[in-house]
């Protein structure tokens, strides 16, 4: 099997409320906050080495992904406020197991028209061997983590 049958980007866009400052502010700088908006998924995020918001810091995270608890330590490959984009590489945990490499990006747009944004999800990869599937119930996923994160930041509002 060739290497480009086994690498693989899957994308997807959600709608939100929130402004792209505010949502891009949550994984940027406050990931370990995540939790407290969805915590049947997301069951915490904590500083493993650095600083919140910064490229080179380590994170792992905890939580539920098919329905079985899963961890991933994560280092910041990418923080950029203009663009309201953070990229994560996952370098260790249950992913780990399928992938030989993931990247997840995660950029936050102004809506074209009124108000709100849109979060756009990136997620690259390479599968360890062609037996493994894409992660589209990964991608799920993190649509339903940004509309609980949406959720949060707009209840207030």
């Amino acid at each position: 099997m060739t290497s480009s049958a086994l690498t693989g980007k899957l994308e997807a866009d959600v709608e939100i409320k929130a402004s792209p400052e505010q949502f891009h502010e949550m994984f940027a700088h406050k990931p370990h906050h995540v939790h407290h908006t969805c915590y049947d998924k997301i069951q915490g995020c904590d500083l493993h080495e650095g600083e919140w918001g910064k490229v080179g810091t380590i994170v792992h995270w905890s939580y539920v992904h098919d329905g079985k608890a899963k961890k991933a330590k994560e280092v910041v490959e990418a923080v950029d406020p203009d663009k309201n984009l953070v990229t994560f590489r996952v370098i260790e945990g249950d992913l780990m197991e399928e992938y030989k490499s993931f990247v997840i990006t995660i950029q936050v747009s102004p809506k074209s028209e009124g108000s709100g944004s849109v979060v756009h999800w990136t997620l690259e990869y390479e599968k360890l061997h062609g037996g493994i599937a894409h992660p589209e119930t990964l991608l799920q996923f993190v649509q339903d983590v940004s509309k609980d994160i949406d959720a949060h930041l707009t209840q207030a509002s």
